[in-house]
């Protein structure tokens, strides 16, 4: 915690909003709550477009320690939420992770990775702050089914399941994976009832839960995103069915029944395909969600959905991203690691697309990387006591050569039963010499296991310190505290909170404020004044209204604020506002033609110093910061 407990960034400040509601009014009237002061004049039905998980989650907790009397408030409830549950991601990593050491390696990898911490950190009350925990114990349970076949398991993976979509969004993460792996097994050859069990219940329970959740609803059997889990579904059952009919018919008969089996199960493939390709075949998106197809291409969201493209977490990162939010290290395959292998090359893809899905790639490598570690401590740490066991031996088998040379000498002259059995002895002895030279083949030399190690440790306490540093002071400081550093100290600015305050004491409630969407969170939360668009970005025509009002001149920007009954207008000073405006100009300009980008460039680029140009200089937003 730097400066003090504080809500970070955007989008948590609604999340502690809405908590705040649900914890004074209780969970029917967050259901049924109207805001009217988002996205004025429209509003927006918080409880059916919301992820409920991480506000029911908080305001339980909230509520439970207040039971007993622990007088904590909701802040703080929603500032220390994020760390509780990272401990509880590094459990799960544990229990998803092969192996005592390995585990604990993992385990102790996720706690300090850097890339995780941004969203666990204090503050950081966003959905990710519980997903991650839900992510990695859904993937648990799924393993933990597919090594017993227990339906208890499996029961128990699809509740976790539904705790998953009910956080975030990223399920789709899940419900695509998951049938990926199980029609891995199947075209291997390593299909078995336990997978059955771990992946049946969890698409027919799974999807019934998800549908319970209001804004996932019947997206959970419409959208494509989930139409890969029905159709590794249908599959499973066929091959099944084909295992179950070998095991009660003659080799003759098997190949009559499979022949009829297959050819039924194509065509209810076909009849299924065909369903779907008419539902997407409806959708202008082809039933895919934005974000989603942003995934699939990459180029998708600069060419169609500018307001997405505009946000920087949905950005590809840049390869420093990768050392600097996991500090990448890779590890060898193992024969059990199927799941994770695959986790890890789907991770590794979207984690390249989109910058906030390095959230996903985290748990894997911290996975593979504690296999990895824990595998090299093991070969190094066992070369280390071989090397030193066989000095020993050597140097006890060098003195008992010297006191038992006479004794042979006499052994020599009198042979006796005794000798006759060890002339026998070299023709068993064979096998235990090869044994041993097997042992030793696998042994690294004392020196390079040493040196080894003692690299091992060191690049263990880099990667502390570089998490150490990352987590003070990448991940921190809250956005709404600007700090300077100068050569008379630090120096901190708060002026987000101070003009909060100012509208707060010095605006009627009912006033109307615009700004850009960035800010309306904050805006609403912490001024509690109405705002025209907030982050949650759902319509983009009325984001592209108040683009074009900021990016036009005073007089024409006026007549949109004031059709939309706005009295103030937030403006950002400085570099904040001007990296944003040809967002600004973008979004405007794909629904309103008369904001052309080319109007804003002087020969192409973006300037703001004596050679922008005239449009620039004269529209409200930059006219302001430039002027």
């Amino acid at each position: 915690i730097k400066y003090e407990s504080v809500i970070h960034e955007f989008d948590p400040y609604f999340n502690y909003r809405v908590t705040q509601f649900l914890s004074k009014n209780g969970i029917y009237e967050f259901w049924n709550w109207f805001d009217d002061r988002t996205w004025y004049p429209l509003g927006r039905v918080i409880g059916g477009t919301v992820y409920p998980g991480l506000t029911l989650t908080a305001g339980t907790i909230w509520w439970v320690l207040n039971s007993l009397n622990i007088p904590l408030s909701v802040e703080t409830v929603c500032v220390f939420t994020a760390p509780v549950f990272s401990a509880f991601a590094s459990w799960a990593t544990y229990l998803l992770t092969k192996g005592s050491g390995a585990g604990l390696t993992a385990a102790a990898l996720l706690a300090m990775v850097p890339s995780y911490i941004s969203r666990s950190v204090a503050g950081s009350y966003d959905n990710e702050a519980v997903a991650i925990f839900a992510l990695i114990f859904t993937f648990y349970l799924y393993i933990k089914t597919l090594n017993t076949g227990s339906l208890f398991y499996a029961t128990l993976n699809a509740i976790a399941y539904f705790y998953m979509v009910c956080s975030w969004g990223g399920y789709t993460f899940i419900i695509n994976l998951i049938p990926m792996h199980v029609l891995l097994c199947i075209v291997t050859g390593r299909y078995s009832p336990r997978l059955y069990i771990a992946y049946a219940p969890l698409v027919v329970l799974g999807t019934l839960l998800a549908a319970l959740v209001p804004v996932v609803g019947f997206n959970a059997v419409l959208t494509s995103e989930h139409f890969a889990s029905f159709l590794v579904f249908i599959i499973i059952h066929v091959v099944a069915l084909v295992y179950y009919i070998k095991g009660i018919l003659s080799p003759k008969m098997f190949k009559v029944a499979v022949t009829l089996v297959v050819s039924i199960g194509l065509v209810v493939c076909l009849i299924v395909v065909a369903v779907l390709v008419a539902l997407v075949a409806s959708s202008p998106t082809g039933g895919w969600s934005g974000r989603s197809l942003s995934l699939l291409d990459p180029t998708y969201a600069s060419k169609y959905i500018q307001i997405i493209a505009s946000v920087s977490e949905h950005q590809p990162p840049t390869w420093p991203s990768y050392f600097m939010d996991i500090n990448a290290c890779f590890s060898p395959l193992s024969d059990a690691s199927s799941f994770v292998v695959l986790y890890i090359v789907m991770s590794v893809y979207f984690s390249g697309v989109m910058v906030r899905l390095m959230l996903v790639l985290a748990p894997a490598a911290c996975i593979m990387s504690g296999i990895a570690l824990s595998q090299a401590f093991d070969v190094f740490t066992a070369s280390i006591k071989y090397q030193l066991e066989e000095k020993i031996s050597t140097n006890n088998e060098t003195k008992d050569d010297a006191s038992s040379a006479k004794g042979e000498k006499v052994a020599k002259e009198r042979p006796s039963k005794k000798g006759k059995k060890k002339e026998r002895e070299p023709a068993d002895k064979p096998s235990v010499k090869s044994k041993i030279a097997k042992k030793k083949a696998l042994v690294l030399p004392l020196e390079a296991s040493i040196v080894a190690l003692l690299l091992l440790i060191m690049l263990g306490a880099f990667y502390v310190i570089h998490c150490v540093w990352a987590a003070a002071e990448a991940y921190s400081v809250p956005s709404i505290v600007l700090t300077s550093q100068s050569h008379d100290g630090l120096h901190v600015f708060d002026d987000f909170r101070e003009s909060y305050a100012w509208l707060s004491h010095n605006t009627d409630v009912d006033d109307k404020l615009a700004s850009w969407w960035d800010y309306g969170y904050q805006t609403t939360a912490m001024a509690n004044r109405t705002v025209i668009v907030d982050n949650n970005t759902w319509n983009n025509t009325h984001i592209a209204t108040v683009g074009t009002a900021m990016s036009s001149p005073e007089k024409a920007a006026w007549e949109i604020f004031n059709s939309l009954d706005v009295k103030y207008v937030l403006v950002v000073f400085g570099d904040l506002n001007i990296n944003k405006f040809l967002w600004m100009v973008r979004i405007g300009g794909g629904v309103f033609p008369h904001i052309k980008e080319a109007d804003y460039l002087r020969d192409g680029q973006y300037r703001i110093d004596s050679e922008a140009t005239p449009t620039i200089l004269n529209c409200l937003c930059t006219g302001t910061n430039l002027s």
